[in-house]
């Protein structure tokens, strides 16, 4: 069980929401310097990565010149520093404690940051050596081990709340999965550590996806420490504190990859930022309620899956297409096969795309032979398909729009829609 009972002493003597408050306050202080000091040294780093050779060129642009790459990894590296810097800050209070101090609380701290090292790690493997898929599963889910040991020492709950007509068919308030849970904690884990790195390719969209959904987070543990009880608002402010100076960090880099770029994130960032959020969702117990800020993404993927998986052929690079003679906007990118390419599933995946309205389909004949043309499955790929050619910096937006207003209707879903299915909404 948690050591919350351990603390009565504490507990006596202070107000626990004023030592919350008063924690938050010092990581705010903490993520504002941590972002000015990852600003400056990004900026001075720049002409370090061209000479070393770490760059890259922009894509979508008509002029070829290096852009710094993963400018991800000083970011992170600066948000560590300050991680390690707040553990004494958030254990000080029970320095003369003894009897008392949580120490599952500060395993759960060490943890997170163990795990969050370990994908900032593969980010930048992945960036100076290319990983492969397999590669890229294997390793998130071994770096969650330390995150999902903690949280069974713990005793944290794997029991779901039932819907109230479901009860009336189970008989029973909870459903237990035991260790279901994990496995969906650890597939939550992959799945945010490469769900961002799969939108990517134009200036400034890895980082608007972290800022956004990073911010819908802070703010869901802004509302749970005003609405809960201090005996289970903990958790929610360490939460908070590991995403506070990560917001920080992301918008000194985000200032730098926003368009027109002068540094390029990498998936070091990716990953770093995949791992964060998932980290402060299991952490923080609220991982059900992070897939709802994570509906784009999870969009995305399925939407992705024909190509993933190769029902349909998938090109190397899925990014949308640069006009660089003419307008210098993005449409969509495509790809032709000849029909007899498609098997069962991936002629059921076009036909159904393309029936919904959401794939671009054009047959025509070449040699004899019958060849489809489809748009490349990603959301960016899709914006284009309903708004026509775009600036680079106007796909960026529309696809920050589309993050937002999910991350408000999952506001809405998770505060009054659920009124309809439950009781009691905590």
């Amino acid at each position: 069980m948690d050591d919350l009972s351990h603390s009565s002493s504490f507990v006596a003597k202070k107000d626990p929401t004023l030592e919350i408050l008063k924690m938050l306050g010092i990581n705010f202080g903490l993520s504002v310097a941590a972002g000015f000091l990852a600003y400056y040294l990004m900026k001075q780093y720049i002409p370090i990565f061209i000479q070393r050779k770490l760059y890259g060129f922009d894509q979508c642009k008509s002029e070829k010149l290096p852009v710094p790459e993963p400018m991800g990894v000083i970011a992170a590296a600066v948000y560590l520093i300050f991680m390690f810097l707040f553990i004494p800050v958030l254990f000080v209070q029970w320095i003369h404690e003894e009897i008392s101090f949580p120490y599952v609380r500060l395993l759960s701290l060490l943890s997170a940051i163990i795990s969050i090292c370990t994908a900032i790690l593969l980010g930048f493997a992945d960036d100076v050596l290319d990983l492969r898929w397999r590669h890229k599963l294997l390793f998130p889910t071994l770096s969650s081990l330390p995150l999902l040991m903690i949280y069974y020492i713990a005793g944290n709950s794997t029991a779901m709340l039932l819907p109230v007509f479901v009860r009336e068919f189970l008989s029973t308030t909870y459903l237990d999965f035991g260790f279901l849970f994990y496995i969906y904690m650890g597939m939550l884990v992959i799945f945010a550590t490469n769900a961002i790195n799969i939108i990517a390719g134009i200036n400034g969209v890895e980082v608007a996806q972290g800022l956004v959904i990073g911010a819908s987070i802070a703010t869901f543990n802004i509302i749970q420490i005003f609405r809960l009880e201090h005996s289970l608002t903990w958790y929610q402010g360490l939460s908070l504190c590991i995403i506070g100076p990560f917001l920080a960090t992301s918008i000194a880099l985000y200032i730098l990859n926003r368009y027109p770029a002068k540094v390029f994130v990498g998936d070091t960032y990716c990953y770093w930022a995949g791992m964060t959020l998932a980290v402060v969702g299991i952490l923080g117990r609220f991982s059900k309620t992070l897939m709802l800020f994570l509906v784009p993404q999870v969009f995305n993927f399925l939407y992705s899956v024909p190509q993933l998986f190769h029902f349909v052929p998938c090109p190397r690079h899925r990014l949308p297409k640069f006009d660089s003679e003419g307008t210098k906007k993005l449409s969509m990118s495509l790809v032709q096969f000849k029909a007899t390419d498609l098997g069962l599933l991936g002629r059921l995946f076009v036909w159904l795309f393309s029936t919904f309205g959401i794939l671009y389909k054009r047959e025509f004949m070449k040699d004899d032979e019958r060849w489809i043309e489809v748009n490349n499955m990603t959301i960016l790929n899709l914006i284009l398909k309903f708004t026509g050619p775009v600036y680079e910096y106007q796909l960026t937006y529309f696809f920050v729009i589309i993050q937002l207003i999910c991350s408000i209707v999952a506001f809405i879903v998770r505060f009054y829609i659920a009124r309809l299915f439950y009781e009691v909404v905590n």
